[in-house]
């Protein structure tokens, strides 16, 4: 799951109380951002298996700091204290943790077995990455509807929609038909963050021009 991740900021971001767009968007692959860095410092883990995974070749044995749901509830507890501290409601502060904790359940449906509960096995993982006739159609309809149902909320299909719409549908292209690395080195987690930044920049500029509709009388 890359893109798909975002589908659930979309959705949030149509309530009136809620984040802009791109901060949802951070939250959504906050899980991810942790990751990418603790598997550069050393602190998580993972391996090149080619075959290990219909669509994902990497071996993502240890993950107990992000990929828990205990780790996982953690980070979305300090993301939305955050939200909470820089002067957003706590209706804000709840949609932020709920949106970083989607990202936990979407990736129990496509990963193998790697995620925990805190951080010891069992090991879990509905294992979609095996079946890409499942996967890419769920991942490419639940961004879409996503997209679409935040669009509808916030002015209709304008040119932003479509160019983040495009961003996501060229990095999901990279991330399913391009090149796999060969090691896991320090250019896969800067590779990573910069399709994270891209995403979260389309995200800003659909947000820019977002018109709310006045609420009902």
């Amino acid at each position: 799951m890359f893109i798909g991740h975002f589908a659930p900021a979309c959705v949030a971001a149509t309530h009136r109380k809620a984040p802009s767009l791109p901060i949802l968007f951070l939250g959504a692959q906050l899980i991810d951002w942790a990751f990418f860095g603790l598997l550069y410092l050393g602190v998580e883990k993972a391996r090149l298996v080619p075959g290990i995974s219909a669509m994902n070749p990497m071996d993502l044995y240890s993950m107990p700091y992000t990929h828990s749901l205990l780790g996982t509830l953690a980070w979305a507890a300090g993301f939305a204290l955050l939200i909470r501290v820089f002067g957003k409601s706590w209706v804000a502060a709840a949609i932020g943790f709920g949106v970083v904790v989607s990202h936990w359940v979407l990736d129990l449906l496509v990963h193998i077995p790697d995620l925990t509960l805190a951080g010891q096995p069992p090991k879990l993982g509905f294992g979609l990455w095996n079946h890409p006739v499942l996967e890419m159609p769920l991942e490419l309809g639940i961004t879409a509807l996503g997209l679409w149902l935040y669009a509808r909320a916030t002015g209709g299909l304008r040119p932003s929609i479509w160019a983040l719409a495009v961003i996501l549908l060229v990095l999901q292209a990279i991330n399913w038909f391009g090149p796999q690395p060969t090691e896991v080195t320090l250019s896969v987690t800067l590779l990573a963050w910069f399709g994270y930044a891209v995403a979260t920049l389309g995200a800003w500029w659909a947000a820019r021009t977002a018109q709310r509709r006045p609420p009902a009388h």
